[in-house]
């Protein structure tokens, strides 16, 4: 790797940007949180952000692991340096030379380090003020290393395990409970219950009653006890600690510093406390360093504040963040007293409306800097109305979806029955799968439908990255979820348990896909009805369950009211197999093997294919709806002159449950398979249907379960549409101009050719093919397309208009 002095030089020239080693940066925000929140330390000094920078690069560069330097303290050459399990200041520095591979570790970053380390647990008599534990030094720079859970449990066994008999006795378990206390109090739990709870905790770890706790014990305990985790430092994403989440913002209205009162000025930037999870400062009080620029602030130190807590708009100079009181906002009820009643947090200034919720008169606006706000119920209040007010926030208009503190809360802080009850099933420690979610229990209020929301910050352009920090505002940001950092899988798995929620999906039609595909294999013991907020391009499904064609800036109150007066439909899904035939031909990969929206062949396929690849090649001439339309229409345009499938009928035969479907009469250039009514961002290839007067469910159910294949004509010219009915629409295509003329509305429909549950295609050319807008190149082959199941949806409430999405009515 080359000397160090080579090394150390290209630390200090180091740009601020995020590291290669994406775990590293995981848990930063965590660990500085763990120096900065010891007792000790503030009133010592604590270590800068640059500070921090330039340790976690030198981390980056050393080969050393602390196991490696744990044994030259144990059994080597560094063993004089030790004074029971406790090292001195010199013993600690010659750690950190050993450890980062650095000849002089600068003194004040030693210094600072040292003294956060430093501690009011005093566990045996030589453990003295001016030393430092070495298995807490340990155990914190481990948690800066990359590795498995279980490979760290494994590392903390033997940590605490100083008699080397491969067990752990009572007085090393109660070693590990002194630890667990000290991380609840870096957490801002409640510790005055917290002691008798740990040691029934670390007891039911004693699997078999032996009195002590063997390796295998304690990794199986890793597994079913995310608590002990959490409480030892091994799972740190958990972050509610009274930290702002400051955003640099630029300010486009007079606003000032809620610390100093003065003017930040029109334009100028500020900081703050607003949701976000890429450009939040994650430290409190850690302004930007001067000179750094804004997006490598934000890179650096907002990698994993998604969720963390709560905020309160709090806004402040740059220069005033180091001063700002804390944030007093929590996500979860920290102490058994604070469980089940929700209290009203209040904040001072934020008063938009200029009117008392109480009183009902008029607040005076001095600065936005006077009256007071609830986080929670939004309620707006003067100072004096404040006696008046009761203790206890019902959370407000939005009530039915948010999650309050109050009914989120540790598991350690459950009874000893609950705790059984809420532990996770047995996994084998190969299959160890951990969340710091599953720290945490959730007890919604009753009647309430609490919502679990999705975001796809990519969707929509900037759209779904407001959206985020919205939601996150809106409700308690430990209900939303950024896809990009961890997908669903840890959003599913918070609520796995909780009665009645919903999920808001906040993306295209390819995110809600994604999402309701992890639902199937959560294997949930409830699945929760889905609804969409479109931000995507096409939006088709959001369109059919009407929650429209695209998101536009609407007020996010709104839709979530809309949401409440939303009805449950249960959607078809439909498998699709592949079965390539053996050619010299290589196709594109399948995207999906299941249909939500439609599958199609040929012509509509072929402007998408060409839609598709040029937006991977040029992705700048596709950044907004009304470019990828003029892009589509162009693409649209050029197949009708060129007819790239013209007599598709010649190159693929159609199965319709067993029977052939008879195309001879017909000269197709693509065939549909629909599920919904809506492709293309909105046209309905199907056509309209008149639903006859008093016919709830229309014509289809005169049909009857039996009627599993419809080709008559005169039949199916009454079909109509519904997505729940297990069958599929087919509709044949002549060519791009019918394409148009029906999103245009100059023509009503393609030629209805079949209502069916099972459908097989067999091709003998290569075509273009498209599973709900993603398409690809298809080889010879045969396709089956058989009902997977049904997914339960949640439609909008019924538009003005009485014709509109009848079919849903």
């Amino acid at each position: 790797m080359g000397s160090w002095p080579g090394r150390r030089a290209a630390i200090s020239n180091y740009p601020w940007k995020q590291s290669s080693k994406p775990h590293k940066y995981h848990n930063q925000a965590a660990f500085v949180f763990i120096l900065r929140k010891r007792k000790m330390a503030k009133e010592r000094g604590l270590i800068s952000p640059s500070d921090f920078a330039q340790l976690q690069k030198y981390m980056e560069y050393s080969t050393k692991k602390v196991s490696d330097v744990l044994k030259l303290f144990e059994d080597g050459e560094m063993a004089e340096y030790l004074q029971g399990d406790a090292i001195g200041y010199e013993g600690f520095q010659q750690f950190l030379k050993i450890y980062l591979e650095v000849d002089n570790v600068p003194g004040h970053l030693s210094q600072a380090l040292f003294q956060s380390f430093q501690t009011g647990y005093y566990i045996e008599d030589t453990v003295r003020e001016d030393v430092v534990c070495l298995s807490d030094v340990s155990c914190y720079f481990s948690l800066l290393e990359g590795g498995r859970p279980e490979d760290k449990l494994e590392f903390t066994f033997k940590l605490y395990d100083t008699d080397r008999n491969g067990i752990l006795d009572s007085s090393e378990v109660d070693r590990i409970i002194i630890q667990m206390m000290r991380m609840a109090e870096y957490l801002d739990w409640d510790v005055s219950e917290l002691r008798p709870i740990l040691q029934q905790m670390m007891k039911e770890i004693d699997y078999d009653g032996s009195g002590s706790v063997s390796l295998a014990e304690w990794l199986r305990a890793g597994a079913t006890t995310v608590p002990l985790l959490v409480l030892l430092g091994l799972e740190m994403t958990l972050k509610d600690n009274g930290q702002h989440m400051w955003r640099p913002k630029r300010f486009p209205r007079p606003v000032y510093c809620n610390l100093c009162e003065s003017s930040i000025g029109l334009g100028k930037q500020g900081l703050s406390c607003n949701p976000s999870g890429e450009t939040a400062a994650a430290v409190s009080g850690a302004a930007r360093p001067p000179g750094e620029e804004d997006a490598g602030w934000g890179s650096s130190w907002g990698a994993d504040l998604s969720p963390s807590g709560a905020v309160c708009k709090y806004v402040v100079h740059d220069r005033c963040a180091m001063k700002a009181l804390p944030c007093e906002v929590s996500t979860y009820a920290k102490s058994r007293k604070d469980i089940g009643v929700q209290s009203h947090v209040w904040v001072r200034g934020g008063c938009e409306s200029g009117r008392c919720d109480r009183c009902q008169k008029k607040i005076r606006i001095y600065h936005s800097l006077v009256g007071l706000h609830c986080v929670w119920c939004h309620l707006e209040i003067h100072d004096d109305c404040l006696p008046a007010m009761g203790h206890e926030c019902d959370c407000g208009l939005l009530r039915d979806h948010i999650l309050p503190p109050s009914s989120i809360y540790p598991s350690v802080l459950a009874s000893g029955q609950e705790r059984k009850t809420s532990k996770i099933s047995q996994k084998t420690v190969d299959d160890l799968s951990l969340s710091t979610s599953e720290a945490l229990r959730i007890d919604p209020v009753s009647n309430t439908h609490p919502l679990l929301v999705f975001v796809n910050p990519k969707s929509g352009g900037k759209q779904g990255e407001r959206v985020l920090w919205k939601f996150q505002y809106l409700l308690n940001p430990r209900q939303v979820f950024n896809l990009l950092k961890d997908g669903p899988e840890p959003g599913l798995r918070f609520f796995r348990d909780v009665p009645d929620y919903r999920i808001l999906v906040c993306g295209g039609d390819g995110t809600v896909g994604w999402i309701l595909e992890s639902i199937d294999k959560a294997n949930l013991p409830f699945v929760p009805p889905v609804a969409v907020l479109p931000l995507g391009t096409g939006n088709d499904l959001a369109r059919c369950l009407r929650w429209g064609g695209g998101y536009e800036g609407q007020n996010l109150g709104k839709i979530l009211k809309d949401l409440e007066a939303s009805k449950v439909v249960h959607m078809d899904r439909w498998s699709v197999e592949v079965i390539p035939q053996q050619t010299e031909e290589k196709s594109d990969p399948v995207p999906f093997h299941i249909i939500n929206n439609y599958f199609s062949i040929g012509v509509d396929a072929s402007i998408a294919h060409r839609f598709h690849i040029m937006r991977e090649k040029y992705p700048e001439k596709f950044n907004s709806r009304m470019k990828n339309k003029l892009w589509y229409f162009e693409f649209a345009t050029s197949e009708s002159i060129f007819s790239t499938c013209k007599k598709l009928e010649e190159s693929l035969t159609v199965e319709i449950c067993g029977k052939p479907l008879d195309l001879s009469s017909l000269s197709l250039e693509g065939i549909a398979v629909l599920n919904i009514p809506s492709t293309h961002g909105g046209s309905n290839l199907w056509g309209d249907t008149k639903r006859p007067h008093g016919d709830v469910h229309g014509i289809n159910q005169a049909l009857g379960a039996t009627a599993r294949v419809i080709t008559d004509p005169d039949i199916l010219k009454t079909c109509v549409p519904d997505l729940s009915d297990k069958r599929l629409e087919v509709v044949g295509l002549e060519g791009a101009i019918e394409i148009g003329q029906i999103y245009t509305k100059l023509k009503n429909a393609g030629h209805r050719l079949a209502k069916c549950s099972e459908i097989t295609f067999h091709t003998t050319k290569t075509l273009p093919m498209q599973i709900d807008g993603e398409p690809w190149m298809q080889t010879p082959c045969t396709i089956k397309i058989t009902h997977r199941n049904q997914m339960p949806m949640l439609v909008g409430p019924p538009p003005r208009s009485s014709n509109f999405f009848g079919f849903l009515c």
